[in-house]
């Protein structure tokens, strides 16, 4: 059923033209909220999830999933300047692939951006429960911060719950102000990783480097020294979980029918901020590494404050609880990036009729999808407060490589129907780009452990069986009677 009720790229902008949102944003904001959603949970936390898998080689790790990245997000920035709409990948592969693969697209992109909120609530939650614990000297009880799923159990991740709200009613209050807020974040949060790097690498001890890849480089399934279940390990396997860790610069093309010229501004806030971002992981996981070591089962492997920890290693307990706080203030604005994309990819889907029309209203006030806004927050605190970083990490993956390697292809496809439609931004090389793009995603993916793949096929079953029961009947395109008058 590919290039099935394929929606024209001129009706997909003439229908942003009549429901659109305010353009608010310019380049340096979207940078901003680029890094802002990029560095997160995945170099704050997931160093030492990264360092259980590969060991030192967690930096061929990084490597590997920057260089992916950064062919995805030379398709998107094509894709984003031919259609400046909300949407991102499901607003492309509608305009390429056709309605049931861009409705598959969408479905998957909830794992992307609404369990990758969930995954950084509970980094958040990490660092400040140990700040509180350090500041104040007392005991913060593991069930009130752990979920029924972590390593050591608990009953509820309370305070993951709770940042995943103040967010959630953040947004309903406006894109403009969430922006604002935004950049001064993304400022501590680079003045945090400023200063770990510049403690860090002086502290480089060459020996801390070896053995350099413990668990090889393709995935495969061992005995977890710290808490004795199967887990997937490998260089490749920690590539496909340090992925998380640059997901979210494509949510800045979620922000195109926000952005002013969006077709010059949206490029530059892709790659701009990837670029930004890449040059910091490198330079924070040596330091990690070299510093304190990185062995599978050693104590950085074991923390849930990575950066924190190295750094009190070191002898800069000063500076590790400056990381805390730079944390506990910074990460917020990572969750609010990924509600805002999920925000903005359902009032899309809504609006072409795959969704019910509610999730489509905006707020009289404040001018922004306040419905979809709160049940996404609902959605995020829930799982937030359920589960451990790393499963929700992996399983945000799955959906977010499935998403890039679509977007990878419908540049190609574009390229060879519509060769003569104006592209403000041409990805380079692009037959070279996109197939290698959509390979290396394809390859990440499969790099997860099967439990994952095996959730990710779920998911996706069960969002086929709600589009043929509500969103194939009430398609805008397949049925044009159903869309509103304009």
């Amino acid at each position: 059923m590919l290039f099935w009720r394929v929606k024209p790229l001129d009706d997909i902008l003439a229908t942003a033209e009549r429901k659109a949102l305010t353009r608010t944003l310019g380049a340096f904001q979207l940078t901003m909220l680029g890094i802002g959603a990029i560095i997160g949970t995945g170099i704050f936390v997931l160093t030492s999830e990264a360092a259980t898998k590969a060991g030192p080689a967690m930096m061929i790790s990084f490597l590997i999933a920057a260089t992916v990245c950064a062919l995805a997000a030379l398709c998107y920035a094509e894709m984003a300047s031919m259609i400046p709409v909300s949407g991102s990948a499901y607003t492309y592969s509608y305009g390429t692939m056709g309605e049931l693969v861009a409705w598959v697209v969408g479905w998957a992109l909830v794992l992307e951006y609404a369990i990758a909120a969930s995954a950084v609530s509970v980094g958040w939650s990490g660092y400040m429960v140990r700040l509180v614990e350090e500041i104040f000297s007392i005991t913060v009880p593991a069930t009130l911060t752990n979920g029924p799923f972590d390593r050591t159990p608990g009953i509820i991740n309370l305070p993951a719950m709770g940042i995943a709200l103040v967010v959630m009613l953040l947004l309903i209050r406006g894109t403009r102000e969430s922006a604002r807020f935004n950049t001064v974040l993304v400022a501590i949060k680079v003045a945090a990783l400023t200063l770990f790097v510049a403690l860090a690498l002086p502290a480089i001890n060459a020996e801390n480097f070896t053995p350099f890849a413990p668990n090889g480089f393709f995935a495969r399934n061992v005995i977890d020294p710290i808490s004795g279940n199967m887990v997937t390990v490998g260089v490749a396997a920690a590539a496909a979980s340090i992925f998380f860790a640059y997901v979210g610069f494509d949510a800045v093309s979620t922000a195109a029918e926000e952005t002013i010229n969006p077709q010059r501004n949206i490029p530059i806030g892709l790659i701009g901020s990837l670029a930004i971002c890449t040059l910091f992981y490198i330079l924070v996981a040596a330091g990690a590494i070299g510093s304190v070591g990185a062995q599978p089962g050693g104590e950085l492997a074991q923390s849930k404050e990575a950066l924190a920890f190295v750094l009190r290693e070191i002898g800069h307990g000063w500076a590790a609880k400056l990381v805390a706080i730079a944390a506990g203030l910074a990460l917020p604005s990572v969750i609010l990036m990924m509600i805002f994309g999920q925000t903005r990819i359902f009032f899309v889907m809504a609006r072409d009729g795959l969704l019910p029309d509610f999730f489509a209203r905006l707020h009289p006030k404040y001018g922004t999808p306040h419905v979809v806004t709160i049940c996404t927050g609902l959605f995020v605190a829930l799982f937030a407060a359920l589960f451990p970083v790393g499963a929700l990490a992996d399983i945000s993956n799955s959906g977010t490589l499935f998403a890039f390697a679509l977007v990878a292809i419908s540049v190609m496809v574009l390229r060879r129907t519509q060769p003569e439609r104006k592209r403000s931004f041409r990805t380079p090389l692009v037959w070279v780009t996109a197939p290698v793009a959509a390979a290396g995603c394809v390859f990440l993916f499969f790099q997860l452990s099967g439990y994952t793949e095996m959730l990710f096929l779920g998911w996706a079953a069960i969002g086929l069986i709600f589009y043929f029961f509500y969103g194939y009947r009430k398609s805008h395109v397949g049925h044009p009677h159903l869309a509103p008058a304009e």
